[in-house]
């Protein structure tokens, strides 16, 4: 995984290859983009050096982060390319010390809600953004493990 700034000209083409897929699955609704942190960090995924899949982590708090634009180019679908972005940003998220990860996806992207379910996400209700749009399905996972409580160390 290399990781990369929302300026670069590959995640400007995966994230618009992106966007044209959402539309043809959602029509219209499909194209609507929510926010985008400037202080985002992006992580892009090559395959004998052409770009393969990115996602992005932004911080919604001291505590918490959010997944963003994950995106693999349907010629490398099937390969774990989606899995290894997902676990590099967990990995990005948990060495900047947030506890929790969430994310949004949509009804109409199953294969997005199999990998996530999968790798330890559960559902929960809308935030943010989300809150009112009714293609939003959310999701968090915890990626640092509270403090131990007294009586859990003696």
């Amino acid at each position: 995984m290399i990781r990369r700034t929302v300026a670069d000209e590959e995640l400007a083409e995966l994230m618009a290859a992106a966007e044209n897929e959402s539309a043809g699955r959602y029509g219209e609704a499909g194209r609507r983009r929510f926010p985008l942190d400037p202080h985002a960090r992006f992580v892009l995924a090559a395959v004998d050096g052409i770009p393969a899949g990115c996602g992005a982590l932004q911080p919604l708090d001291d505590q918490t982060a959010e997944i963003k634009r994950m995106y693999v180019r349907p010629a490398h679908r099937g390969n774990g390319i989606a899995r290894r972005v997902l676990a590099a940003l967990e990995d990005l998220a948990a060495g900047s010390h947030y506890r929790v990860v969430r994310l949004e996806t949509g009804p109409r992207q199953p294969e997005a809600i199999r990998l996530y379910e999968s790798a330890g996400y559960r559902p929960i209700p809308p935030y943010g953004p989300y809150v009112h749009s009714p293609l939003s399905l959310c999701y968090e996972k915890l990626v640092i493990a509270p403090e131990p409580i007294a009586s859990e160390l003696a």
